[in-house]
C-alpha cells in the first residue's frame, strides 16, 4: 500500500490519477490533496478518498473547504497558500508525489519533495524548464526517483534501457524522437492564425487537456517545454532531440539506438496509460485505458515541424542551447502570453512575438540557485507582461 499525495487533483491529470487509484484500493490510498480554488471539485474527492490533508492555493477558497469539511463531519486538516502545497508535497505518510500543477507555481514544493528523496510521478514540465540542473542534482543527491508523467516522456522512458542514467551513448542511444500531433491548426494557413480564438486554441483534436496546456499544443511550446525536460530527464544534448509531427498521437515517442533500431511506444491517448505506467513501476497495473486498435487506426503520418507555423519550437532550442536562465525566462513570458491569449488581450500569434521578445531582452546570466532562478522568472513576468500591455 503506496502512499499518494497530489499536487493539482482538480486538474485533468489530478482526476486522471484518482480515477486510476480508484481501480487499485488494495494497492494506493491518497494522504493528502491540493488545489488551487475549485472547491466543490476537491470537497467531492476530500469525501471519496478521505484525504489526512487537503491544501488550497487560494486561501480564501480553503477558509470555504474547511468549513464545508467541518459541516459534514470530516476530519480533514486543512491549509492554505505556499506552506499548504509544500505541506502536501512533503506528506510524511507519502511515498509518492503526483506533481500536476501547471506552471511554475509546482516547482517549490515539488522540489521540496525531491530533497526528501520521495518518488516523484512528474507531470509538471515547468520543475525542470526553470531549474532542471538544480532539480535533477537534488535527485540524485537524495536519491529521489523521478518518473515522468507527459505521455511523450513516458514513452521515452519505457523504451529506454534501464541503465540510461549513464549516458545516452554509453547504452547505446543515438537519438530521441518526441512526437508532436501538430494541434488544431497544424494545417490551418498562415494568415489565418491571427484570427485563431481561444476556444479553437483550446479544442486540442486528440488529448483532453487543460486550456493552458491546450494553447501550449497549439503553439508547439509544449513540445518546445518537452525538449528541455527530456534534456534533463535522459541527460540529452539538444542534437539529440528531435521533434516528428504524428498527427495521430498513436506513437507517444521513440528512441533510436545506435545498430539502427528504433523502439516506440504506442497507446491510445489517455493519460491514464501513463499515470498507471509511473504509479505501479517497475510493475504494471490496469488503467482503464482500452487497447489499441491498429487495424482502426490502419495508418500512421509523420511530418516535420513548420518552423513558420511554430515559431515557438525554435525558442525553445535556443533556450536551452543558451542554457543559464534563458529556459526559466522563456517560460515566464510564455505563461503571461498565454494568460494574456486566453483573457482576449493578445492575438494567438503575438504569443509568439511576446514570448521571443522578451527572451531577447533579459539579460541572461548562469543562475547558481533556486533564488536567483526564480528571481528571474519575476522579472521576465514583469517583462512580458509590459510587451503584452504594449500591444493592447
Amino acid at each position: 500500500m503506496r502512499g499518494i499525495a497530489i499536487l493539482g487533483s482538480t486538474g485533468s491529470i489530478g482526476l486522471s490519477t484518482l480515477d486510476v487509484i480508484a481501480r487499485h484500493p488494495d494497492h494506493y490510498r491518497v494522504v493528502a490533496l491540493s488545489a488551487n480554488r475549485d472547491v466543490d471539485g476537491i470537497l467531492q474527492q476530500c469525501r471519496e478518498f478521505r484525504p489526512q490533508l487537503a491544501a488550497m492555493a487560494d486561501p480564501d477558497s480553503a477558509r470555504a473547504l474547511e468549513r464545508l469539511l467541518a459541516e459534514e463531519g470530516l476530519a480533514i486538516e486543512v491549509m492554505a497558500g505556499r506552506a499548504g502545497l509544500e505541506a502536501v508535497a512533503t506528506h510524511p505518510d507519502a511515498s509518492d508525489l503526483m506533481a500536476a500543477i501547471v506552471g511554475a507555481a509546482g516547482v517549490l514544493p515539488t522540489l521540496a519533495a525531491v530533497r526528501l528523496g520521495r518518488r516523484i510521478l512528474l507531470a509538471n514540465k515547468e520543475a525542470l524548464v526553470v531549474c532542471g540542473a538544480l532539480f535533477m542534482a537534488a535527485a540524485a543527491a537524495s536519491g529521489a526517483q523521478i518518473l515522468p508523467i507527459d505521455s511523450e516522456h513516458n514513452a521515452v522512458f519505457q523504451c529506454m534501457p534501464r541503465n540510461f542514467g549513464e549516458g545516452l551513448a554509453r547504452v547505446g542511444v543515438e537519438r530521441i524522437l518526441l512526437t508532436a500531433s501538430g494541434g488544431p491548426f497544424r494545417q490551418r494557413s498562415l494568415e489565418e492564425l491571427h484570427e485563431v480564438t481561444p476556444a479553437q486554441a483550446c479544442a486540442h483534436p486528440n488529448w483532453d487537456m487543460g486550456r493552458k496546456i491546450s494553447v501550449d499544443s497549439a503553439t508547439m511550446m509544449n513540445k518546445g517545454l518537452e525538449v528541455i525536460v527530456a534534456r534533463w530527464l535522459f541527460d540529452a544534448q539538444p542534437g539529440q532531440i528531435e521533434v516528428v509531427v504524428h498527427p495521430q498521437s498513436v506513437i507517444h515517442s521513440l528512441v533510436q539506438y545506435v545498430d539502427g533500431s528504433v523502439l516506440a511506444q504506442l497507446g491510445n491517448p489517455d493519460m491514464r496509460t501513463p499515470i498507471a505506467h509511473a504509479l505501479a513501476w517497475p510493475d504494471r497495473h490496469e488503467s482503464g485505458v482500452g487497447a489499441l486498435d491498429l487495424l482502426a487506426v490502419a495508418r500512421l503520418d509523420f511530418e516535420s515541424p513548420d518552423p513558420r507555423r511554430f515559431p515557438c519550437l525554435r525558442l525553445a532550442f535556443e533556450a536551452i542551447s543558451a542554457g543559464g536562465t534563458a529556459p526559466a525566462v522563456l517560460n515566464a513570458a510564455n505563461e503571461v502570453a498565454v494568460e494574456q491569449f486566453l483573457a482576449g488581450k493578445l492575438a494567438f500569434t503575438e504569443i509568439a512575438e511576446v514570448v521571443e521578445q522578451t527572451v531577447a531582452e533579459f539579460p541572461h546570466f548562469a543562475a547558481e540557485d533556486l533564488d536567483q532562478l526564480l528571481a528571474a522568472d519575476g522579472r521576465a513576468r514583469a517583462l512580458a507582461e509590459q510587451q503584452a500591455l504594449s500591444r493592447v
